[in-house]
C-alpha cells in the first residue's frame, strides 16, 4: 500500500516541481538591464532609440513620479526649478502660446471666456469657478501655476501634459482674460477708446 502511494505521489511531486520551475522562468526571463551592452546592434548598445516621429505616451514630473523613477527630494527640486522658470516678460508670442494651450487643456471646462461655462460643464460636469471672481482676480500667478501642476478639486494634474513654460503661458493668458472682462473704459488706451460706441457705461 505504501509503495503504491509513493508511486502515485512521486510523479505528482515531479509535475508540481516542473510547474514551479516554469513559473520561475517566466518571472526571471533573460533581459538586458539599463545601459547594457549587446552584440546585436552596430552601436553595441541594447537600449534602442525611439523610432523617428514617435510620440511619448506620458512625460513630465507626474509620469516620472508614478513610475517610481523620481524620488520625493528630486520631485521637490524639480518643482522649485519649474517655479523659477517663470517668463521674465509678457510678450505677444507668449500670450498666443497661452491662448493655444488654454484652448486645448482649459477651455473644455473653463470656457473660452474663463467664466466656467465650458462645453463639458453644459453636459453635467461639475462647474469650475469663474476666473473673474474677485478671489481669483486677487490670487497670485503662482496659484494658477500650482493648480495646473498639481490639480485641485475634481481637476487633475496636467504636469505630464503641459510643460512648465506652457503653464506660465496659460497663466499669462488667464490674466489677459481677466483684464478683457473687467477693464474699465478709462483704463483703455486712447486709440481703443475712440473705437468704442458712445455710451454712458463706465465699463
Amino acid at each position: 500500500m505504501k509503495a503504491r502511494w509513493l508511486a502515485c505521489a512521486l510523479p505528482l511531486a515531479l509535475t508540481l516541481a516542473g510547474c514551479e520551475r516554469l513559473m520561475h522562468d517566466m518571472y526571471e526571463q533573460p533581459r538586458y538591464g539599463p545601459d547594457a551592452a549587446s552584440p546585436l546592434f552596430a552601436d553595441g548598445r541594447a537600449e534602442r532609440p525611439p523610432p523617428p516621429g514617435s510620440v511619448p505616451a506620458a512625460m513630465g514630473t507626474l509620469a516620472a513620479t508614478s513610475s517610481g523613477h523620481l524620488g520625493r527630494d528630486e520631485l521637490v527640486a524639480r518643482a522649485q526649478a519649474a517655479a523659477a522658470s517663470a517668463p521674465a516678460a509678457i510678450t505677444p508670442a507668449l500670450l498666443a502660446r497661452g491662448q493655444e494651450r488654454f484652448a486645448i487643456y482649459c477651455e473644455p471646462c473653463h470656457g473660452p471666456l474663463g467664466d466656467g461655462e465650458g462645453p463639458v460643464v453644459q453636459h453635467g460636469f461639475p462647474h469650475p469657478p469663474s476666473y473673474h471672481e474677485q478671489r481669483l482676480r486677487d490670487a497670485p500667478d503662482r496659484h494658477f501655476y500650482d493648480v495646473i501642476s498639481q490639480g485641485h478639486g475634481v481637476m487633475y494634474s496636467y504636469a505630464d501634459r503641459v510643460t512648465p513654460q506652457d503653464r506660465w503661458a496659460i497663466v499669462a493668458y488667464i490674466r489677459a482674460l481677466q483684464l478683457s472682462q473687467g477693464a474699465r473704459v478709462a483704463e483703455l488706451p486712447p486709440a481703443l477708446r475712440a473705437r468704442l460706441p458712445a455710451s454712458g457705461g463706465g465699463r
